[in-house]
């Protein structure tokens, strides 16, 4: 029998990062722990922040995972309609202990129907969109519901997975890593949420993003015109805007 602890994250084009390479980082630390990035093929695939990250295997040879991974970033409007990945992730996501997911990540989540009924955190602008797919939102930086496991935003991945690590492992293990790593954060400008950035700010960001978000809301209303894909809750409902 394989002793390892097979972790995985689903590596796409155009995926924001920090939202795979921070959990990664710590889940790397937990005793017996395999990481796993897969993708459809082997080749470098590019990260919204200029540099490719190499998977390590295949959708189609990827073992069996104890614990399922979904980041988040601006690749993740090409999933929601890709057939492929969102079987891998029913079928990875049927037997894991832990299905989980770091930013809008967990949209993708939902778009395999592996949310519904579930309570999740998610990206503060992209947390509103989680009842279409069946989804609680909720406004954490970690969320866990059963086997369910979800960071918020980005930096979020980091707090999600030392909480994962410590149910995987036990929080003796989880507060080692984070001592290791010294991760205590002390950030230069209270601006990490729309609470604490105010209401300009956070109009600033939207205004930034609406080409963005305007993309999305219509992807989910042709899939919900359509009846077909894998959407269990799309509905023509705008979702209301983030409190500041």
């Amino acid at each position: 029998m394989d002793p390892s602890l097979h972790i995985g994250f689903l590596l796409f084009p155009n995926i924001t990062q920090l939202d795979l390479t921070g959990p990664a980082q710590v889940l790397s630390r937990v005793p017996g722990a395999k990481v796993h990035l897969a993708w459809k093929t082997l080749d470098p695939v590019p990260t919204d922040a200029g540099f490719s990250i190499c998977p390590t295997t295949t959708l189609d040879d990827c073992p069996s995972l104890d614990v399922l991974c979904v980041p988040g970033g601006s690749g993740i409007e090409a999933l929601f309609e890709d057939v492929r990945v969102l079987d891998f992730l029913r079928s990875q996501g049927e037997q894991a202990r832990y299905v989980t997911s770091v930013c809008s990540g967990a949209l993708v989540l939902g778009a395999a129907g592996l949310l519904d009924g579930y309570r999740s955190a998610c990206h503060w602008m992209w947390r509103p969109y989680l009842p279409r797919f069946g989804a609680i939102p909720v406004d954490e930086r970690i969320v866990h519901d059963r086997n369910r496991i979800s960071g918020g935003g980005v930096t979020a991945g980091i707090d999600f997975a030392l909480a994962l690590a410590a149910e995987l492992a036990g929080e003796e293990v989880a507060r080692r890593i984070q001592l290791v790593f010294e991760y205590d954060p002390q950030p230069p400008f209270d601006a990490g949420s729309p609470q604490a950035a105010g209401p300009q700010l956070v109009e600033q960001v939207l205004a930034s993003q609406a080409p963005r978000l305007q993309r999305f809301e219509a992807l989910l209303e042709r899939a919900a015109a359509s009846g077909s894909g894998p959407y269990l809750a799309a509905t023509s409902q705008q979702p209301p805007r983030p409190a500041a």
